[in-house]
């Protein structure tokens, strides 16, 4: 039977719950409130006067073909992401369920990356990728490849997508393990002794009880590479070439920071705002049918 606690008084919940609630205020609604309201108006670079053009600032991003670009940008940078991270994560998980020497140091070793932010990936990356200094880069020359990722599209893609993956790899790793730990080994005893190799286990057991962990993994890896790979692009390609990987979440910055175009900045971050909203809705309902299953 499950306890529950309760409490006497209104007040001390309150209590409780007002630290989250006033940080949660301030760095989020309040900032989200500002953002929507300035999306309404064309401000000046320095902020001294605004013109009210409604929705205007929506009607010339959907309308500008580099925005639109960018919606395209993002969606293979964070495909690539998402599939490679957690591709590579539960191949490693697999790998440290089965291992029995060492597996604490193993798994500790693959933890470690989680712990390095995004903007110093990308600095190691790019150091290890120069075009003039770069380990991988030298390397690549002697087997006749010249690598330049500062001019190469594809290249300059393929480069922050493996940096912000490596990243994420580790905190992948994490819940795949655990859910591969949670699975009853009776059940993949039995399909053995039935004669069901490694493969087929796999396949028809458990990738299909690693679902929901899965899914939960499948939305977060998205809104991170939406959000927190900015720091990878910035210090690798800064949006090139040719803003051949400038996801949204740069091109906010790019126009509103550097271009000092604020209002149509502000109209890129509510249109992500929405975005992320829809997307962690779809996890809500995905967890609560679980649960009601």
């Amino acid at each position: 039977m499950e306890k529950r606690v309760t409490f006497k008084g209104i007040w001390l919940p309150i209590l409780l719950v007002f630290p989250q609630i006033l940080i949660t205020a301030v760095f989020f609604f309040y900032p989200a409130g500002q953002a929507i309201w300035q999306s309404l108006f064309i401000p000046d670079p320095f902020g001294l006067s605004m013109q009210f053009v409604g929705l205007g600032n929506f009607e010339f991003l959907l309308s500008d073909p580099y925005y639109r670009a960018s919606f395209a940008t993002t969606a293979v940078f964070s495909s690539l992401v998402t599939i490679v991270s957690m591709a590579v994560a539960l191949y490693l998980a697999v790998l440290a369920e089965r291992l029995i020497k060492g597996s604490g140091t193993y798994r500790t070793l693959l933890i470690w990356p989680y712990a390095v932010a995004p903007a110093v990936a990308g600095v190691l990356w790019l150091f290890m990728f120069n075009t003039r200094v770069g380990v991988v880069t030298w390397y690549l020359g002697l087997l006749g490849y010249d690598w330049n990722h500062v001019l190469n599209e594809g290249e300059a893609m393929g480069l922050v997508v493996v940096a912000s993956a490596w990243g994420r790899i580790s905190y992948n790793f994490l819940f795949f393990l655990a859910g591969l730990q949670a699975i009853p080994k009776s059940v993949i005893e039995a399909a053995a002794i039935d004669g069901a190799r490694f493969w087929t286990r796999f396949r028809t057991i458990v990738f299909p009880l690693l679902s929901p962990t899965t899914f939960f993994l499948l939305v977060v890896n998205i809104i991170y590479a939406f959000f927190e790979t900015f720091g990878v692009i910035h210090t690798i390609t800064s949006g090139g070439p040719q803003q051949a990987t400038t996801i949204l979440v740069y091109k906010v910055y790019a126009d509103g920071f550097v271009g000092q175009d604020l209002g149509s900045s502000a109209a890129q971050s509510v249109i992500l705002l929405v975005v992320v909203s829809i997307l962690t809705v779809v996890q809500f309902k995905f967890i609560e049918r679980r649960v009601h299953y």
